[in-house]
């Protein structure tokens, strides 16, 4: 099987015989004027933190040890099993020692999830298309809020409603089986399970007898639209805070699929990995280092 574009999200051994190759999508920039707006706008005594998606990890990379070469302290800092200075929308690293975090892409989508995860580091975007640099803010007080009231009113739910994605890697069955016994055994509530592609408030509003949802495709879908539903539509982070086993995180987790993640609620968490033959073999050339 080839993958043609993110990371190793899925582990080449556990592809069970099937050989799984990894083609990460590669755009080339102007790296140049990157690092000159760089030396531009910081000195060296900043410590600097460069990420992006896959298609820009390349240039990164290069442009850290561009950096690192004229004396800065930068780093293209790495949550495994991503490649290092590539971050996703659910999936980003806790930065130690930065001063700032530049993003280097032309949304926000995915820089969000690097400032969600770090609210003390000052953020920018770098779009390599239109070749400008802006400082970037995003209210973490106001989100904490919205998720810790959806996760109260799902608290008295009687009935739960679970959905598993069947929209690429995006649905896993060990988590819903997990969060379905969870909440069984824990708090003793019903809990209808339900299959969806893409989930629309509308779609879900044909469910009157789901008191609250729980859904296992992408944490973003939750914290970004969770106010356009008439329920509370919880992450598997948030429900496994409302039945214990975990508390509620001031620094809100962003590791939905790192290795080494918070809890078993994430599709990676504590999955052995131990054909280094075979991850060399289909992954050759890969930065991942898992």
């Amino acid at each position: 099987m080839v993958h043609y574009g993110h990371s190793c999200l899925i582990p080449v051994d556990q592809m069970d015989g099937l050989k799984m190759l990894y083609v990460f999508v590669d755009i080339k920039m102007d790296i140049l004027h990157l690092i000159e707006t760089v030396k531009h706008n910081w000195t060296t005594t900043t410590s600097l933190a460069l990420v992006s998606t896959i298609q820009f990890v390349s240039t990164i990379q290069a442009a850290v040890a561009e950096l690192k070469a004229d004396g800065y302290n930068a780093t293209a800092p790495q949550i495994r099993p991503l490649s290092p200075g590539e971050i996703l929308g659910c999936t980003s690293p806790k930065l130690t020692g930065m001063d700032a975090v530049i993003y280097i892409g032309d949304g926000r989508f995915h820089l969000e999830s690097i400032m969600i995860a770090n609210p003390e580091v000052k953020a920018y975007r770098y779009n390599p298309y239109d070749k400008t640099i802006t400082q970037e803010f995003y209210d973490h007080v106001k989100m904490a809020a919205v998720r810790q009231e959806a996760i109260r009113k799902a608290s008295t739910a009687g009935t739960f409603g679970l959905i598993l994605g069947t929209l690429g890697h995006q649905g896993n069955p060990h988590i819903m089986r997990r969060l379905q016994q969870r909440v069984s055994e824990k708090l003793n509530k019903s809990v209808v399970c339900v299959l969806l592609s893409e989930i629309f408030p509308g779609k879900l509003d044909l469910f009157a007898d789901i008191d609250a949802w729980i859904q296992t495709s992408c944490p973003r879908l939750s914290i970004d639209w969770g106010l356009a539903f008439s329920k509370p539509v919880l992450t598997p982070y948030e429900a496994s805070v409302v039945v214990d086993d975990v508390p509620w995180q001031e620094r809100y987790p962003m590791d939905f699929y790192a290795k080494d993640s918070l809890g078993p609620w994430t599709p990676n968490h504590n999955v052995p990995r131990s054909a280094v033959v075979t991850v060399k073999k289909v992954c050759d050339g890969c930065s991942c280092k898992r």
